[in-house]
């Protein structure tokens, strides 16, 4: 485990883990930016769940490479996902690029815990 590893674990953490329990519990928030983009609330919350799981599983991944490992990929197609919905609901890219760039930030510590695993 390096401290590339560590920094970028506990950054992508502490970006998911919020987010994803705020869609969970169905703020208001979120609320508003699931209908935006015409997904239901329970999609929205499972969302949330697959991020939370993400951000847990990257902790893990500082015992566990293979599993860190996962955790990035699945967050990156998940964050891929919601780059893509951004634009085919006719959203600006800059509304997207926030996905895009935590899905290449997710793929770094990826890249990172495989250089060390």
């Amino acid at each position: 485990m390096t401290t590339a590893q560590i920094t970028l674990a506990a950054l992508l953490t502490l970006v998911f883990l919020p987010l994803g329990a705020a869609k969970i519990a169905a703020v208001p928030l979120m609320r508003q930016a699931a209908a935006r983009v015409g997904m239901s609330p329970g999609l929205y919350r499972l969302v949330g769940a697959l991020e939370v799981a993400g951000a847990v599983g990257l902790v893990l991944g500082l015992a566990s490479a293979p599993l860190g490992v996962t955790a990035a990929i699945g967050l990156a197609l998940l964050m891929t996902g919601a780059a893509v919905v951004h634009l085919r609901h006719g959203d600006p890219p800059a509304r997207a690029l926030p996905a895009v760039v935590l899905a290449l930030t997710t793929v770094a510590y990826a890249g990172v815990a495989l250089g060390t695993g």
